[in-house]
């Protein structure tokens, strides 16, 4: 049985075959699901493969055609198409033929549904949007337009509209009221010490107590003073005048 060529044998002419210009077109940036630059996944049209006469093709030609589209089903993690590929290369060469002529685009094409439903996940509006309207016209060229450009245009609109976070409100609150209440106890204890008054008092009237008497005060006891002064005089007078009367 001819046909059964080893799998590592035929992976390495896979390698050797010029790939389709799609396949080795470099991704281009666009934004994931969190916003942030990366380098986009790129979809390959298989249909680009399939370049191979099908009716033709000697067993070895199908293989090699098996294993190509396989290792594009496995690079860009499609579901489904891998497994179904695996399978036919267990069987005979003639199955092999027919999956490759007719049922690897249906397997293809579930593939790429489930790869537009992933994208759902944590979606904004506008992806969500440009989603299901690719779901509603289910086609492999809408898959395909849709995973390539259409969800990166999309969420590029998503992210655009989502708010720009801003430091100013973390900076405000934190220096306004440190400030504040730091400073006015500091004024209030300062002004303290107005016992001033009492001091003075004392220190003027010494311990014992009161102000020295000045003003009118001293006049007033000068005059009294004075008064007793004049009636003891006469007093005496008058008192000596009666005895020296009587004496005669």
């Amino acid at each position: 049985m001819r046909w059964k060529f080893p799998a590592g044998a035929l992976i390495a002419l896979a390698f050797l075959i010029p790939a389709a210009p799609a396949m080795a077109q470099a991704g281009t940036p666009g934004l994931n699901e969190t916003c942030q630059t990366v380098e986009r996944k790129t979809y390959t049209d298989i249909r680009k493969l399939l370049t191979t006469d099908l009716d033709t093709a000697t067993t070895a030609q199908l293989r090699l055609l098996a294993y190509r589209i396989l290792d594009t089903a496995n690079d860009e993690k499609l579901p489904v198409l891998p497994d179904a590929i695996e399978e036919k290369l267990k069987g005979t060469p003639e199955e092999l033929r027919a999956f490759l002529k007719t049922d690897v685009q249906k397997a293809w094409s579930v593939a790429l549904r489930v790869s537009v439903v992933r994208t759902l996940t944590g979606a904004g509006v506008q992806v969500r949007e440009a989603a299901q309207k690719t779901l509603d016209a289910p086609s492999i060229d809408a898959y395909l337009a849709y995973l390539n450009d259409g969800l990166y245009a999309a969420r590029a609109l998503d992210c655009a509209s989502q708010p720009t976070p801003s430091a100013t409100p973390s900076a405000t609150p934190s220096g306004t009221p440190s400030a504040t209440p730091s400073a006015t106890p500091s004024a209030t204890t300062t002004v303290a010490p107005t016992p001033t008054s009492s001091a003075s008092l004392g220190a003027s009237g010494g311990e014992g107590g009161g102000l020295p008497v000045t003003g009118a005060n001293t006049v007033t006891v000068a005059s009294i003073g004075g008064a007793l002064l004049l009636l003891g005089g006469a007093g005496y007078l008058i008192g000596r005048r009666r005895r020296s009367r009587f004496v005669a």
